[in-house]
């Protein structure tokens, strides 16, 4: 990883004009990021810092989501039709939109159908000459199936782009405001191609967002600079500093001296000190949201179901809620958040019994119990505020019944990487709302053709489950598809893939004289974001 981040600053650094010196303080906002981004391509990236990094700051989509419903709204697109049968869908595209530039390109035209057509043939053909660019999987685009729901993209005109696909598909709209739909710029693409440094797409992005990136310090910068054209209004802050900080301890030390004006993520037992502190001011979203411990299900012992049905009856979940969530979280018994389509609220969950775990692994032959690695996550999240500590309980209450876990950590990008190779035995992981549809959870994260791609962090393919939700997504009545999805999460309760924990809310702190920064179940907004 560490290879991939240098080469990744040393392509930045010959892009990219010198940062200079700052503008005045109130014309420059700087936001604490939780980790490095992956890549700057958010196509080939699956990691929240990075989307934020990338996707929310430096590109658009064709749709957003409405903030309080999650329901498609114009963004590149103006408006869109669908054909009756649901397998044609005609996007109308808007004009005057800018690309932003760097060092090595200048647009020579505005966004139209033609990057829309090679943000998806990059992604969906293997002989595009980009598909393989940067060592890229396109996880997403895979997991939602588009590399085959896709059967053609065309572009009738400069602003009018057209889908065909091979099967009606109720998330399919839905899944165009997605961090990895963000649309590229196929003029930049066609230059750097010809230049033979294709890669540069992906390290010194050309984007329509809000921001342009000016400069990249691994591990420690990112400096943004407003993009004056920009076709949603004028961004208020020139200049917008990510400061890379991956301790929670330390980004709240920032966010005290002023050092950072926004942070992500802050500890539950921070929040009584930021809102004694009148300089300071703490936000809560309703997170669509879940945090979890997948069982690799391809790794002895954890492919048979009743060693992960006694772990699950092993674990203390309100403890854990109790000690680390602290009010921020509920527990959780299902992949799909409660307040999301599709939800069981009638699906049953495994309370805290030592003894019936001790019974089940007696009779799963284990019971002496057994020795296996617990991965735990090195940053912060709203599923999951305290990894480690979530980590030690489990491991100290999973001891009580003959079972002995090694924890270990790695670099976030170390993490990602081995998981979506399955090199975990059982690790702890998470995911948050991309679309509001249950379809990114269900299928997204348990799918069997998920795993592939590695978004299955359990590795778990079971063929009646995967039908079941496999047909919710050729159904648009919502509810024929919320009681596909009700049948599906009691098929994931009794094969148990995963010990869902909890579903938390999204918290952030800023400085109280931050405005216009929002945060909602989708990403975060730095385009109105200003010091008053």
């Amino acid at each position: 990883m560490s290879t991939g981040k240098t080469l990744l600053a040393l392509l930045l650094t010959s892009l990219l004009p010198a940062s200079g010196a700052f503008a005045a303080a109130n014309n420059t906002l700087v936001y604490c990021s939780e980790a490095s981004p992956e890549s700057f391509n958010p196509q080939i990236a699956s990691s929240g810092p990075t989307f934020v990094a990338s996707s929310q700051t430096l590109y658009n989509r064709l749709v957003e989501f409405g903030p309080s419903d999650n329901v498609p709204v114009p963004s590149l697109a103006t408006a869109w039709d669908i054909s009756k049968d649901g397998k044609t869908y005609t996007f109308t595209l808007r004009k005057g939109v800018k690309f932003n530039s760097n060092k090595a390109f200048k647009p020579t035209r505005d966004f139209n159908a033609d990057d829309v057509v090679f943000s998806v043939m990059r992604q969906k053909d293997p002989k595009n000459p980009y598909h393989n660019v940067s060592q890229a999987n396109y996880e997403y685009f895979n997991d939602v199936g588009f590399d085959k729901l896709i059967t053609e993209v065309k572009k009738i005109d400069d602003h009018h782009v057209q889908f065909t696909l091979s099967q009606p598909n109720a998330a399919f709209l839905a899944d165009w405001g997605m961090d990895f739909a963000s649309i590229l710029s196929a003029e930049y693409a066609d230059a750097m191609l010809k230049a033979g440094t294709p890669e540069k797409v992906d390290t010194a992005p050309i984007g329509t967002g809000p921001y342009a990136l000016q400069e990249y310090k691994v591990d420690s910068v990112i400096r943004y600079v407003a993009n004056p054209n920009y076709w949603n209004g004028e961004v208020p802050t020139k200049h917008l500093i990510f400061s890379i900080t991956p301790n929670v301890q330390t980004r709240m030390a920032k966010l005290q001296k002023n050092e950072c004006q926004i942070i992500p993520a802050p500890s539950p037992v921070q929040f009584d000190a930021i809102k004694a502190n009148k300089d300071l001011a703490l936000h809560t979203v309703d997170g669509l949201n879940v945090g979890y411990l997948a069982f690799n299900t391809t790794k002895k012992p954890f492919d048979n179901v009743l060693v992960r049905q006694a772990l699950n009856y092993a674990v203390d979940k309100q403890s854990i809620i109790n000690a680390v969530f602290m009010g921020s979280g509920t527990i959780a018994k299902s992949p799909i958040p409660p307040a999301m389509l599709g939800f069981n609220k009638d699906l049953g969950d495994r309370s805290y019994d030592p003894e019936k775990a001790k019974a089940l692994l007696k009779q799963a032959g284990l019971e002496k119990g057994f020795e296996t690695d617990l991965w735990s996550m090195p940053v912060q999240r709203p599923y999951n505020p305290n990894s480690r500590r979530i980590a030690e309980m489990i491991q100290a209450d999973w001891a009580k019944v003959g079972v002995n876990a090694k924890i270990v950590t790695f670099e976030w990008g170390e993490y990602l990487s081995g998981m979506r190779k399955g090199e975990h035995s059982s690790a702890l992981f998470g995911w948050m709302s991309d679309n509001g549809d249950p379809d990114n959870f269900a299928d997204t994260l348990l799918g069997c053709g998920s795993i592939k791609s590695g978004s299955n962090a359990a590795r778990w393919c079971d063929k009646k489950y995967d039908a079941l939700t496999q047909q919710a997504k050729l159904i648009s009545d919502p509810a024929a598809r919320a009681k596909l999805y009700e049948q599906a999460q009691e098929v994931f309760y009794e094969q148990a893939p995963w010990i869902p924990l909890a579903n938390g809310k999204t918290f952030y702190a800023t400085r109280s004289n931050v405005t216009g920064y929002t945060v909602s179940t989708n990403g975060s907004d730095f385009s109105k974001a200003k010091l008053n």
